[in-house]
This record gives structure tokens, sequence and C-alpha cells, in this order.
């Protein structure tokens, strides 16, 4: 089962730039990849950009749903709590304390079209 997802894991990572992390660099490992060492990325390349994929192993910390990106906020939302994770460089800050609450802005705009 852990193989099984460590291969899923390999693969998304496999078409991002962003660093891997320990966990993931074992699992590249298991799996028999091996991330590609870029050198526009030492160099200071463009900046990241969020690869969707990964969103089959995100969850929102608080409540452990899944979560939905939303690319023109370059934020992942959590429609059941109604908070925003912002996406800094490609990566996630998955902190509940960086989230913004995004619920009392749709109902002030349900409010304001009635």
């Amino acid at each position: 089962m852990l193989s099984g997802a460590c291969g899923k894991l390999a693969l998304a990572l496999r078409g991002t730039r962003a660093p891997t992390s320990a966990v993931a660099r074992r699992c590249l490992h298991a799996s028999g990849s091996r991330p590609s060492a870029d050198r526009s990325e030492k160099a200071g390349g463009p900046p990241r950009t969020f690869e969707p994929a990964l969103l089959e192993f995100l969850v929102c910390p608080l409540s452990k749903k899944p979560l939905r990106y939303e690319a023109s906020t370059n934020e992942l939302i959590n429609e059941e709590l109604g908070i925003a994770y912002p996406i800094i460089d490609g990566i996630p800050n998955m902190i509940p304390q960086a989230a913004r609450m995004i619920q009392q802005s749709k109902k002030q705009e349900e409010m304001e079209q009635h």
C-alpha cells in the first residue's frame, strides 16, 4: 500500500521543479526514480508554479478534507471551512494561521446581489 502511494507521489513530483523533501526523496528512491537536478533552479530561474497533481496527496490540516486549487488567486481552497491557503513560489503554506477566511466575502457578495 505504501509503495503504491510512493509511486504516485514520484510520478507527481517528476513534473515539478520544486525541491523534494526528505520523505519525497525516500519515496522517489523506493520507486526507483531519481529527481533531476536542474541547473536553472540553482541559478534562480523563473518562479515556481503549483503542480495540481499534488492535490491527490494534500488535505486541509484542520478538517483532513480534500482541497481545491484556485489558479486565479493561487490558493488552495477548503469550501467546507471557508478558508484559503496561499501558495508562495509553488509551495502551499498549509499553516492554519496563514489561511484567510473566504466564507464572509461570499456571503457579502450574495447579499449585494439580492
